[in-house]
């Protein structure tokens, strides 16, 4: 049935509630729900003595409801004849003392202060989109003026924007103003045009305008106010809770693997998140136990940005593993404290129950999934704000390799790591320093520092985190066994991006003789490198803070510089390209051909290339291949990332169609060099050469 207005502005229109309610006749159309949805607030804020006034009345049975539980003296108010005139010969005999009067809201003429309470289920909805608000503005002042001191404006409504925002700056000032919001209403005969909570406005007026605002949310008709300080955050909150609402309607639809939605909950007290839930459902494919409706999964601390539960990918295949219809991964906060996982699954089981999918049986057992059983750990071990990239944080973190790992967060982008390196005890060190003569072999998970003490953990220079910084410096097999020991022309490295600092310092400790100059557009990233993450300088590493594409051009244009290697290891900013890595500026051919002029003739440009976008990868290759003669490509598995590595000579001055059994040699004659280099470095090179170039595709 067709009852509703097809736009906003019909809501206010005279004939079309004049068509409406003939159309309807005598079915009465209950606006955002019936007494019984609503009697717990309504009780709450208008009482049985009040002399009340209900603005467009409609044949809501509302007002008929109200009176029989001792509510006797209520006058309403009508915009239409039609519908006055039925409520007035359908109440006469049973409820005498109501009155229907046909009355413009605007302008009712009765005295100033003569009601207790106005109540106004829609009509400011219906009134708020005509004459951009002037209505609505010239009703909510009638309202104002007919209200006694202390009397309140009852108002239900489902809050869009504009309305609400109206209502709350028409009395914020002089009133105090409460928002409820309830459960969703779905009106059966309206589609799902009600899939929206409906809120219960109360504003309540003072004889003296208060020194400060007062302005509150609820949640349910009992929940507890909450203090905004601002309109703006009152309208943001209602704002969270429609999207909230409209997420569940929803869900309750269906399952959909390909929509993940998430939300943060956050703590009562304080306001700051305290878990985020993301919604997997499994493929409609997928083989499940007819009984695996619904689970929970607690997400480690600070694992919350490995690719199994960060990313798209990685959280569709948790959710085909743990074989449920539909799975909630949680991910814990930082700066929050956790007991234990009796005290998460009780905090949680209340809202996350919420998020369950259509067809789960009442008293289905939902179970709560996690990694062994345990919260994980982290701790937050430093924080700083960048001019250039606002607050980060640094923290350290159990891996699930059992080590403890450093982790570099920009709070712009919590779900990035955007620098890692593994730790370990500085005890174990100093004692596996002493042994100078004993083989040396990888660290186990025994060597990993034990949750003491910051100090006692330190950076573990031999471990590379990035299997792209792997590649990078397995890439440098391409210069030949004569360039790798040459201490007469050690390797030159230039490297655009310092992050933590762990590619450029492996270079300098395990390549013999190695030059790097790292070029860094951020002080702040520098400075917690040095500080957390163990980088070192000296007369073999240097950094130049500023601009590395000025940088390049400056280096180009002075001349007499060469490099061995140049590598870009860079982020981009600009989150509307499908190219987060790196900014495009650094893939423009004029500048490719200025790192091109800057590499010795044995020299290799390395590119770490992060591109989602086909057309736009497609178009980066098309410049590196116009510039470079060879170019090699790595791909990393599980990741969007590649590395590129470009040589500036095709070495027997044709473009290889395979990569060389030489190749082959060198990788295992530069992994012998980095071990044997170990005797003036702290730790051991863990690497595999031979393995990051086996996968290597010319292109």
């Amino acid at each position: 049935m067709s009852l509703l207005p097809r736009t906003a502005e019909e809501f206010s229109s005279a004939d079309y509630w004049e068509r409406f309610f003939r159309k309807r006749g005598e079915k009465a159309f209950e606006w955002y729900g019936d007494y019984n949805s609503l009697c717990g607030v309504l009780h709450k804020y208008i009482k049985p003595r009040d002399k009340v006034l209900v603005v467009g009345c409609g044949n809501s049975e509302l007002s008929e409801q109200l009176y029989d539980v001792g509510y006797r003296q209520l006058t309403n108010i009508d915009i239409s004849e039609t519908v006055v005139s039925h409520m007035n010969q359908r109440n006469a005999e049973h409820r005498p003392d109501m009155t229907f009067q046909q009355l413009d809201a605007t302008q009712t003429g009765f005295e100033s202060g003569s009601f207790q309470a106005a109540l106004d289920k829609g009509t400011l909805d219906a009134m708020a989109s005509e004459e951009d608000g002037a209505l609505a503005g010239r009703m909510l002042a009638e309202v104002g003026r007919v209200l006694a001191v202390g009397g309140r404006y009852v108002c239900i409504t489902l809050a869009q924007e504009h309305v609400i925002k109206l209502a709350v700056q028409h009395f914020a000032q002089g009133w105090a103003v409460r928002i409820h919001c309830l459960s969703g209403q779905q009106n059966k005969e309206s589609d799902s045009s009600f899939a929206l909570p409906v809120f219960v406005l109360v504003c309540t007026k003072f004889r003296q305008e208060p020194p400060f605002a007062v302005l509150e949310l609820c949640q349910g008709e009992d929940g507890a106010p909450v203090r905004l300080a601002s309109v703006a955050e009152l309208l943001s909150a209602v704002k969270e809770r429609q999207a909230y609402n409209l997420m569940l309607h929803k869900l309750r639809g269906g399952t959909d693997a390909g929509s993940t939605p998430s939300l943060t909950l956050c703590h009562a007290a304080t306001g700051r998140p305290r878990y985020t839930l993301t919604v997997q459902d499994s493929l409609p494919s997928a083989k499940l136990p007819r009984s695996n409706h619904f689970a929970i999964f607690i997400v480690p601390q600070g694992r919350e940005s490995d690719w199994l539960y960060g990313s798209a990918e990685g959280r569709i295949q948790l959710a085909s593993s743990a074989k449920f219809r539909r799975l909630v991964i949680v991910a814990m906060h930082r700066d929050q404290e956790y007991e234990d996982m009796q005290a998460v699954q009780s905090e949680l089981s209340p809202m996350v129950m919420e998020l369950a999918p259509p067809g789960m049986p009442a008293n289905q057992q939902v179970p709560f999934l996690s990694v062994g059983g345990d919260l994980g750990w982290r701790e937050v071990i430093g924080r700083g704000v960048s001019a250039l990239t606002g607050e980060y944080s640094v923290e350290d973190v159990r891996g699930e390799d059992g080590h403890l790992y450093r982790r570099l967060i920009f709070m712009n982008n919590p779900q990035l790591v955007q620098s890692e390196s593994r730790l370990r005890s500085a005890a174990t060190a100093s004692s596996a320093h002493k042994k100078k003569n004993k083989k040396k072999s990888k660290p186990s998970v025994s060597d990993a520092p034990a949750l003491t003490g910051v100090k006692d953990r330190i950076v573990d220079r031999g471990f590379l985190c990035c299997t792209h910084h792997e590649v990078m410096v397995a890439g440098l097999a391409m210069l030949g066994m004569d360039a790798i020991n040459n201490k007469d022309h050690p390797v030159s490295v230039l490297l655009v991006g310092l992050g933590g600092g762990g590619l450029p310092q492996f270079v300098h400790d395990f390549v013999p003789c190695a030059r790097v100059e790292v070029v860094e557009l951020d002080p702040a990233v520098l400075e917690m490198a040095q500080t957390w993450f163990g980088f070192q300088t000296d007369e073999r590493l240097n950094v130049t803070l500023g601009d590395g594409l000025e940088r390049i051009k400056t280096l180009a244009s002075e001349g007499g510089h060469s490099f061995d290697v140049i590598m870009f290891d860079v982020d981009s900013k600009d989150t509307t390209l499908g190219m987060s890595c790196p900014p495009s500026a650094f893939v423009e051919t004029s500048l490719l051909k200025k790192v091109y002029s800057l590499l010795t003739p044995r020299g290799l440009f390395m590119l770490n290339l992060v591109c989602r976008d086909s057309a736009l990868r497609k178009s980066v290759l098309e410049r590196v291949q116009a510039v470079f003669p060879c170019v090699f490509s790595r791909g990393i598995e599980g990741e969007v990332n590649e590395v590129l590595l470009c040589c500036r000579s095709a070495g027997e001055g044709h473009k290889p169609h395979s990569v060389s059994q030489t190749l082959q040699q060198t990788a295992k004659y530069l992994q012998k060099t980095l071990r044997a280099n170990t005797q003036t470095a702290p730790c051991v090179p863990q690497i595999d050469i031979t393995a990051m170039l086996n996968d290597l595709k010319v292109i």
